[in-house]
């Protein structure tokens, strides 16, 4: 069961992954979150290094999809001046969106990343889903109230990772 919550590669932010590494493991795609993940939670906008990642992802003819719970003016708002695809309300950890990103990528699980910031609703859900994935420090140190209450969740999950020797990261 812990395993699940196992990320295969934990980062200090996004900006810690690189698309070319990622290609040349034969990643054709990659499903990123949102919020503390890509920017704050509170950000309406990317940052210039963020949007040089953008668009090293794109240079490199791969393709992203931001999959988001939040709601659709955000991530719209967000990912349309980029010319992102998105998907909103989510429900992550369930698997309809990850799957949804997939199809409409027309990409192979294996051949997509997922990358977020929280175990319970990114990790697991591309555990869940049978994607490589990512974990990335948030990039904010504040979160939304129920971000909050997932984090209280985490931190119990990440002793018990590190209790049983199953993390192999400093953090």
């Amino acid at each position: 069961m812990l395993q699940l919550f196992l990320p295969g590669d934990y980062v200090k932010s996004i900006f810690h992954i690189s698309p070319m590494k990622l290609k040349e493991s034969g990643i054709k795609g990659i499903i990123t979150d949102l919020d503390n993940t890509l920017v704050e939670w509170d950000r309406p906008d990317a940052t210039p290094q963020l949007i040089e990642w953008f668009k090293e992802v794109k240079d490199l003819d791969m393709k992203i999809t931001i999959v988001s719970n939040n709601n659709e003016l955000r991530v719209k708002a967000f990912s349309e001046p980029h010319n992102i695809p998105f998907i909103y309300k989510a429900r992550k950890p369930m698997g309809r969106a990850f799957l949804k990103a997939v199809k409409d990528m027309n990409l192979k699980k294996e051949e997509v990343v997922v990358i977020g910031d929280q175990l319970l609703t990114d990790v697991l859900g591309g555990n869940r889903n049978g994607f490589q994935t990512i974990l990335v420090v948030p990039v904010a140190s504040t979160d939304g109230f129920f971000t909050r209450i997932n984090r209280r969740i985490e931190r119990k999950i990440m002793a018990n990772l590190k209790r049983k020797g199953m993390i192999q990261w400093e953090e």
